[in-house]
């Protein structure tokens, strides 16, 4: 991809500057009640990814001033300068990383699923055209024009859209103005819930809401989040870490040569036959 860095060396000592900047991160969005916007920069930044250029996804871009002016992003500018913050302390953490373990951490701190987190992502000086998020103002073929290009389905779609638990709209940023759910710093399955009442809360209920109902293939998914937290958290693990990875391919050794699972499986194999071979030519012998 044109623009990134090279590639990043992921070894001991960036394994564990990862985790010391999940700790910092999870001080840091506990205590500034940050969770929403930190979610949203994570998502934003990721979800300019097309899978038929591979172009755009989670590469730190959205730092750019030229992608934080995009519509989509206004008032991201916070998340990024509150990352700086994180930043400061961990160098040698990419932005593209941060950006992501930032999302990963803002689901969990508020009580939502564990979602699996692999570090190792390149940054990239360019940044997507202007174009590449949803809309909230449109329909159900705008979202799936929108997902598909990423490589992304029905059921993700869904699932992440479940995020809107967290926080409220802005009118100075969105034209919106609400919070979806009457906990936004809870991540639960009241998003589905409070979809399936209608408007009787007087909750915020954006377009690109309101078609996951309407919609005869996306509404079946919001029925079961609904009425199943555990099968929500589930998909939205699984969802939220496609996302993450979009255009990234996860290391499967490290600098020190630690061996992955599948190939010390074959080496165990390998060592078994052998073995047995000699005892038989010896017990032959």
């Amino acid at each position: 991809m044109m623009g990134r860095t090279k590639k990043q060396l992921v070894n001991a000592e960036y394994l564990k500057e990862i985790e010391r900047t999940r700790r910092d991160l999870c001080d840091l969005i506990s205590t500034k009640q940050c969770a929403p916007i930190m979610l949203r920069l994570a998502w934003h930044d990721a979800g300019t990814y097309d899978a038929k250029t591979n172009s755009g996804g989670p590469n730190g871009s959205i730092r750019n001033e030229h992608e934080l002016r995009h519509k989509a992003n206004s008032g991201l500018k916070i998340a990024v300068e509150l990352c700086e913050e994180v930043k400061a302390n961990h160098p040698k953490i990419t932005y593209a990383d941060l950006y992501q373990l930032a999302g990963v951490v803002a689901v969990e701190v508020t009580g939502g699923p564990t979602i699996h987190f692999v570090p190792g992502r390149m940054d990239c000086a360019d940044s997507p055209d202007e174009g590449r998020l949803p809309d909230a103002n449109r329909g159900a073929e705008h979202l799936r024009e929108i997902f598909y290009r990423m490589g992304l389905s029905d059921k993700d779609i869904v699932a992440l859209s479940g995020g809107h638990t967290l926080g409220k709209a802005h009118k100075d940023r969105s034209g919106f103005k609400g919070p979806w759910t009457k906990e936004p710093f809870k991540f639960d399955n009241s998003y589905f819930i409070e979809l399936l009442k209608g408007e009787q809360w007087g909750l915020l209920k954006l377009p690109t809401d309101k078609v996951l109902i309407e919609d005869p293939r996306f509404r079946p998914f919001v029925e079961l989040y609904a009425k199943d937290e555990e099968a929500f958290f589930k998909d939205y693990a699984e969802s939220h870490k496609k996302l993450s990875e979009l255009g990234f391919t996860p290391p499967t050794t490290n600098s020190l040569g630690m061996i992955t699972k599948a190939t010390l499986g074959v080496v165990v194999t390998l060592t078994v036959i052998i073995l047995s071979y000699l005892y038989e030519v010896n017990k032959q012998g």
